[in-house]
Order: structure tokens, then sequence, then C-alpha cells
């Protein structure tokens, strides 16, 4: 089986967050964690090529990159993808899932990527790819390829694979046809009657859960209303006094202007682990852009600026943590008969 193998600018051991603008480029060669793949795939499979590309330029240009990419896979007359695994970069996710989408909708190629189960690029690609969950970070690596290179050698052995649960992969949502010793109806009763009685059982068909978000009514006259900024940006005090974390952040922190050095907020720098720190550290206002707004509500655009301000980082944070920020700071505005509020990210 030949295996063609995507990586980023991080695996591909080109940089870190400054060569995110890396282009794609392939080479005849095994990088990185293929490495390991290689030696557990072997000798069911072979990596015949890596493609490499910064996470910027992948999600900036993906019109050429996905051209790219077919072309590279028909010339390396690949059998199989294997793309990360990305764990729970949200960048690195999505351009992993897009190499899979263009593997299995252009050439009905199998492709497999591993990411944690918050990664976005879970649910925007499930249907394209076998991906297998992970742990939150690289600290994962060494179980992440072992698990993934295993599912290759099932699939190069023709084993049938269709059950997310038994067969360790995150449920891919097509429905597929399998015969039955009971009728529908009898299964039905059969559930209803293990609920009832307190037994275990196991839905056929899983719904989906949306949570319902009512939106807060629009201010009615902007030019009277207090307006309150805040960021994900991990834009913090030079030093990181309260040590908020570059990723999975914990804690948010409010802050005045006075703790930045005043308006134009001088004494800043970020923290945020997911993108390149330089033009921030520069001018903390490319993240938390006080100047504008300081300019908006001399010009009467609202009524007032909000004096404090709230900061977390957003970089792999899980939903239920972020939900529970909002919740808290949410409160605080409340408190302070803020009207509304910009979030700004990166």
């Amino acid at each position: 089986m030949r295996i063609v193998h995507y990586i980023n600018q991080f695996f591909g051991q080109v940089g870190a967050e400054s060569a995110a603008d890396y282009p794609l480029e392939v080479r005849e060669s095994v990088v990185g964690p293929g490495m390991m793949f290689e030696s557990e795939i072997a000798p069911d499979a072979e990596i015949v090529a890596t493609i490499i590309c910064g996470d910027n330029y992948f999600v900036e240009n993906m019109d050429i990159v996905n051209e790219e990419i077919a072309k590279i896979l028909k010339k390396y007359r690949a059998d199989f993808v294997i793309a990360g695994p990305a764990f729970n970069a949200g960048r690195y996710g999505v351009a992993c899932g897009n190499v899979c989408k263009v593997a299995n909708q252009n050439f009905g190629i199998e492709a497999i990527t591993g990411m944690y189960y918050d990664n976005p690029g879970v649910s925007m690609y499930r249907r394209y790819a076998y991906i297998i969950p992970t742990a939150d970070s690289a600290r994962g690596m060494k179980d992440a390829i072992i698990k993934m290179s295993e599912f290759v050698k099932r699939l190069a052995s023709g084993e049938e694979i269709d059950n997310p649960e038994t067969d360790g992969y995150i449920q891919r949502g097509i429905r597929k046809s399998i015969f039955s010793q009971h009728t529908g109806a009898q299964r039905c009763v059969n559930m209803m009657l293990d609920k009832v009685n307190g037994r275990p059982f196991t839905t056929e068909l899983p719904m989906p859960k949306f949570e319902k978000v009512n939106p807060s009514p629009g201010i009615k006259d902007i030019s009277k209303a207090k307006i309150a900024v805040m960021t994900t940006g991990g834009l913090v005090p030079k030093g990181n006094p309260d040590a908020i974390e570059a990723g999975f952040a914990t804690k948010y922190r409010k802050y005045s202007f006075d703790d930045f050095g005043g308006l134009r907020i001088p004494n800043v720098e970020t923290i945020h682990g997911g993108y390149d720190p330089i033009y921030v550290n520069e001018d903390g206002n490319r993240v938390l852009p006080i100047d504008a707004l300081v300019e908006l509500e001399g010009e009467g655009a609202f009524g007032q600026l909000y004096n404090y301000f709230f900061v977390t980082t957003g970089n792999a944070m899980s939903t239920d943590t972020a939900s529970g920020f909002g919740d808290e700071i949410a409160k605080q505005f409340i408190e302070a008969n803020v009207d509304g509020v910009i979030l700004t990210s990166t």
C-alpha cells in the first residue's frame, strides 16, 4: 500500500508559528512523525511522499493547495492518505481534514487522521476520513501513531470496519443498512423496556444536541450606550502577572487600562500560543483596539467606553470552559450596567 502523508510546518521541522506561511512542499522521504508511522506499518505499507504546508498558507490558499494536493496524490499513485495527527490544533485539524476530503472526493482514496474531539476539523470533515480520537496535544503522539497505524494495517488487510464504537474511530455520520434478527418494532419495545426498568441500552440513531442561545435585545440608542471590550487573544500586562496559560486556559482576568499603562496600552504582550506574537507585542491595539474605540467614543459613535476589560486565551479552550467563563463575565458586565460588548480574537 502506497501512502502519502500530510504534516504542517511544525512537524515538518520547518519552523514554529513564524513559519506558518510556509508554502506547500512535497518530499520523497519520510519526515517527522512519518518515521514512527513507517516503522509501525511496515511491511504492509510504505510512505512514498510527505506533503508539508504551513497552517496559515493552507487555510488562506485552500483552492490552490487543493489542486496541488490532487496532483501529488495522482503523481505518487497513492492508495491511502495519512494526515497529522493534529490533536487539538484548529488550523492544522482543518488542513488535515481538507487533505482527506480531496483524497476521498477526487479519487475515492481512504484517508485517516487523528484529532482531539473538540478540534473543529472533526465536525467539518468526519464524513471524508476515519478520524482516530487522540489526546489534546502532541504529548499523546506515540499513542496516536500506534492507534492510527493499527487502523491502517486493518484497512490494508481488507478487514471490514463499520462500527465507530468497536473499531475505534469517531462517528462519521454515514448510515448503513444492516440485517437484524428482530424487527424495528421489537427493538423499539425492547429499548423502551430497558429504559423504564433502568437497564442500560443504546439507541440506534443518536441525535445531535444543539444548544439554543437566545440573542440579547438590540441596543436602543447606541449614542448613550456603555460599551465594553474583551479578548480571547491572550493579551496581558508584560510579564503575565496572573500566569494565564498560552493554551487550554483555566482562567480569565479583568484588567483596567491602567494595568496596561494607559489608554494606548504600551505595557502589553501576548502569551497566546496559536499565532505569531511579533506584531501584537509591537502594538497591543492590533488585538484589543482601544485606540479606535477611544476615537469613536470621542466622535459620539457610542456613549461611554467601560474602563475595564476581560482577557483569556481561546487557544484550544474547551467549549465547557468557555461557556463557564462567559456566564461569569456576563454577570459582571450586567452589574456594571454595560450595554454592549465587543469580543476580539486573533
